[in-house]
């Protein structure tokens, strides 16, 4: 399939990425971002805008301004027109600066890609810089901890690793009570969405825990980067941990692998994934190793599949451990063994772990909690 652009002969620089981030709808991250981009403009610089999402805020509309709106895409699907972010257009106009708002967001059946951060990848390609924003519930590896505090769970997520390629990461904050005020002054939804909204998602208590999870995310990315300047700058190099996922093909594997993502984004270390399969999968079981194999690609890990065959479980998982010399193993709690994967097993693989796998750490995941 080709995108209908035509490329230069040689491509230019990468464009440079800015991430606006807030723990929640409503902290003012486009606002700012448009206000930002207003400073710019006046100072001489090309920015335009891509597309902003108002959600009906005057505030937000208004701060538009002057700043030059480029026109979006029509794209028809079952009978009906939808908008979406003009990519051609943009890179025809080949600002310096664009504005690209609601990253997490998913793109119309019928686009040229899928979701939006894959649209700005393809603009920052062709050497054009990118600002966008987004809410920290939408970080693939935090879906369990968010779904675990709200009791929703977030559909349209962006890959961690996206994040990272960041030149700049700004937190948009406000206190959790000021949130609440403009919601209740109908600055975020409607008036007649307010109550709803305050007895569900915007509760104290969530934006308190969302806000602490947004902190603590910016404050990890400042530090892995001025440890990764200092490494530079001391030319150290330091062989990277390895982190060994262990999975199966039920749900809970999901959580497993964002949490070992985790681990291993803290301490720059390689993960790994390994799942052990059965010689008797069914159709089922088929599209959900697949599904976890999809995940751990979008993670960057090295996914390793064996099959049981007449071997053990655990022995299998000390065996690749060994092989690619970890230092931490992450492997769910199991389920009882009537009801679990492993009943179709001998043993609980956990028990061999602790006893064979010498000189590793072992993380055994809860199922029911985070």
């Amino acid at each position: 399939m080709t995108d209908g652009i035509q490329r230069p002969a040689a491509m230019p620089r990468r464009g440079w990425l800015t991430i606006y981030i807030g723990a929640a709808p409503g902290v003012g991250k486009t606002y700012k971002m448009l206000q930002d981009a207003d400073d710019w403009r006046r100072k001489g610089l090309d920015v335009v805008v891509g597309l902003i999402e108002t959600h009906g805020r005057r505030d937000t509309a208004k701060q538009i301004g002057d700043l030059e709106t480029l026109p979006l895409a029509t794209i028809c699907y079952q009978g009906r027109t939808y908008q979406e972010l003009d990519v051609e257009g943009i890179i025809r106009r080949h600002p310096k600066v664009v504005l690209i708002d609601e990253l997490a967001h998913t793109n119309v059946p019928g686009s040229v890609r899928g979701k939006r951060f894959e649209d700005i990848e393809f603009v920052l390609d062709h050497g054009i810089d990118v600002v966008t924003a987004v809410n920290i519930q939408h970080l693939e590896s935090l879906q369990d901890k968010v779904e675990h505090i709200t009791g929703v769970k977030v559909r349209e997520r962006v890959p961690d690793s996206f994040i990272d390629r960041a030149r700049q990461v700004k937190l948009i904050d406000v206190a959790p009570e000021t949130l609440q005020q403009r919601l209740e002054e109908g600055k975020i939804y409607a008036l007649d969405k307010v109550e709803h909204a305050l007895n569900n998602f915007f509760q104290l208590g969530n934006l308190a825990a969302l806000r602490e999870i947004a902190l603590l995310e910016v404050a990890d990315d400042v530090e892995q980067r001025l440890d990764k300047e200092l490494s530079r700058r001391n030319r150290v190099t330091v062989e990277p941990e390895r982190i060994l996922v262990c999975v199966n093909y039920r749900p809970h594997s999901e959580k497993l692998i964002r949490r070992g993502w985790r681990i291993a984004d803290r301490l720059n270390a390689k993960l790994y994934v390994l799942v052990v399969v059965a010689d008797d999968m069914t159709g089922e079981e088929e599209k959900d190793l697949a599904r976890i194999e999809a995940l751990s690609r979008q993670f960057e890990a090295i996914f390793i599949k064996k099959r049981v065959g007449s071997r053990r479980v655990g022995e299998i998982i000390v065996e690749v451990a060994e092989e690619v010399h970890v230092s931490q193993i992450v492997i769910g709690q199991p389920l009882p063994r009537k009801n679990g994967m492993w009943s179709r097993f001998e043993e609980n693989p956990v028990d061999y772990v602790l006893d064979h796998a010498e000189f590793m750490d072992l993380h055994v995941v809860a199922n029911s909690r985070d």
